[in-house]
């Protein structure tokens, strides 16, 4: 981020030569290779995925044969932070995120102010020769919790869809008040001096031109997409490239870049179906789906290799009083969460929203309702936020003394991080079970009643709008296929039975009409797709899983068109 050009004297140049040399290299090929074997192994772990890889970043740092392999701050938040950034909104519903940004900014806004007072307040009186600069420093540094741990912990255990949008939202949002909030910590430990307008003044200007510079890169980036024709590749390395633009943009100007990435993913999420072609559609989802792999293994790997240095560095300072007040801190950081969340739900500030008539919006049955909030306030796992911005902190003061206490600050960072991620990230999925928390009841149809929506209104595009006459061969077989298909669908929707994949895969048909009439289809359902996209009807979910059958069946469809031979 922009700030860590102020708080770090480390040079990047060298760090970033140390960064790429020879042994380095080995050592990345090496992590590689214990990411695809450990992907085998977590089926069958009962280890969450990024506890596991924290664990093995350990014993990998500990191994005296291997290399150092110290984390760089600023290759966090140039290379691994946009792109997981970027993902993750994009993968986010504008929707959902849209009805739930109250208690998102909640969360995201006046949690991570809240826990840096806390945290501060906790290390001042607990940790002997921590000042109230030094004290806030250290809240700022754990008050964010992490998006990629986040994401990583709660995936596929089942989540209700309104706390899975909070917590995903919360984490994307939450960076730029925390880093805000670091940087004038940090400023005070330098100068001395900290005043609040001026913080305050400085959080709007840096997340509101984050946000706008977000937008206009995004819509940028949506025109170049629209431009673009027959060319996925262009379209796919276009995808890849913006996160990344998005970022140095807003960093240029000194705004937050963390924002800026997270509006244009939201952007590109809101229009994605309009301008990506579904062979870009389906080569972009390899693509990034590789990409996110990759570097959410070597970030949680990261993490762990971290340690064997924090300690070398602490020298004779006391480890086992430093580890104590560690996890103090810790444990503040959980319970000031906890306390936080519960006092917000019951002012009706997070789980209820009221229409203008007055009556409650996605309102979650009482006897579920605390559940949801107790898995809102335990998720609370710190990341690598956090540790890049503990090792971000600058080595000397203005007067060209040393930081004081930054070895200890990092120590803390990591010990809080090692906790949450450990403690609540094991402790999550047997929370959920011990909770018995339930999907909700229509989740489990909304797809097939998005199929049957679009088949009823494609038999009646058949019957009444088709642009050109179809004769009766051809007409009769797509009339039975849909009928067929809103058949099936109806009953299973009234048996309330999971979705199947029973849907017949039609032989290709020779005849040109009935090829263009295919064709004429799939142009309807994608408008028909598009729209109930821009309505919010159904949840992105679903849309995408009908949007992933379009794909294949547009490329089935041009398989079977003539290509033209090059020239």
């Amino acid at each position: 981020m922009c700030l860590l050009n102020e708080f770090s004297n480390a040079g990047v140049s060298v760090q970033l030569r140390r960064f790429i040399q020879m042994e380095n290299f080995k050592v990345v090929i090496f992590i590689m290779a214990i990411l695809i074997a450990l992907s085998a192994i977590a089926d069958k772990s009962k280890l969450p995925y990024p506890i596991l890889l924290v664990f093995t970043g350990l014993v990998i740092g500990f191994v005296p044969a291997l290399p150092n392999l110290a984390m760089d701050p600023e290759i966090v938040f140039l290379i691994f932070l946009p792109p997981l950034l970027y993902d993750a909104a994009s993968k986010t519903s504008w929707h959902e995120f849209k009805t739930s940004i109250r208690p998102i900014s909640a969360l995201a806004v006046s949690l991570v102010f809240f826990t840096t007072t806390a945290v501060a307040v906790s290390a001042h009186y607990l940790i002997p020769g921590f000042t109230w600069p030094l004290s806030f420093v250290l809240g700022a540094i754990v008050s964010p919790p992490d998006a990629v741990a986040a994401t990583s912990i709660t995936k596929g255990l089942g989540l209700n869809k309104k706390v899975i949008t909070i917590l995903e939202g919360e984490s994307l949002l939450n960076d730029a008040s925390a880093l805000i909030a670091y940087r004038y910590a940090v400023a005070a430990v330098s100068t001395g001096t900290f005043v609040l307008w001026q913080a305050g003044l400085q959080f709007l200007l840096v997340a509101g031109g984050g946000i706008l510079t977000g937008i206009a890169t995004g819509y940028l980036f949506i025109f170049a997409h629209k431009k673009i024709t027959n060319n996925p590749i262009i379209e796919t390395s276009l995808t890849l490239l913006s996160p990344f633009v998005t970022y140095l943009l807003a960093e240029h100007f000194k705004l937050s870049g963390v924002l800026a990435v997270v509006s244009s993913g939201l952007i590109m999420s809101w229009r994605s179906p309009e301008i990506f072609s579904f062979h870009a559609r389906m080569r972009t989802r390899v693509v990034w789906d590789t990409l996110i792999y990759l570097l959410n293994g070597f970030i949680f790997i990261l993490i762990g290799l971290q340690l064997p240095d924090i300690l070398k560095d602490l020298g004779n300072y006391p480890v086992l009083e430093l580890l104590g007040n560690g996890l103090l801190i810790s444990l503040a950081t959980i319970v000031v969460r906890i306390v936080w969340v519960f006092a917000g739900a019951y002012w009706g500030k997070i789980f209820r929203r009221k229409n203008k008539d007055g009556n409650e919006l996605n309102k979650v049955e009482t006897s579920a309702q605390w559940k949801n909030i107790l898995i809102v306030a335990w998720t609370g796992t710190r990341g690598i936020i956090s540790l890049a911005t503990a090792l971000a902190l600058p080595l000397m003061l203005d007067d060209g003394s040393a930081f004081p206490r930054r070895h200890s600050i990092i120590f803390l960072a990591f010990v809080v991080i090692f906790v949450t991620l450990v403690v609540q990230g094991l402790s999550l999925p047997l929370l959920i079970r011990i909770l018995d928390v339930k999907k909700q009841p229509n989740e489990d149809n909304e797809e097939n009643e998005l199929r049957l929506y679009l088949a009823a209104n494609t038999l009646h595009f058949i019957d009444h709008e088709f642009p050109f006459h179809l004769e009766n061969k051809i007409r009769d077989p797509l009339k039975k296929k849909y009928e067929t298909q809103i058949n099936n669908l109806t009953k299973e929707i009234r048996a309330n039975k999971q979705r199947q994949n029973t849907d017949a895969v039609a032989d290709p048909q020779p005849v040109s009409p009935a090829l263009n009439a295919q064709i004429e289809i799939s142009k309807f359902q994608r408008e028909l797709l598009i729209k109930l996209h821009k309505e919010g009807t159904f949840s992105d979910t679903a849309l995408k899983q009908a949007e992933l059958e379009r794909d294949v069946d547009d490329l089935k469809l041009d398989l079977q068109l003539p290509k033209e031979e090059p020239l």
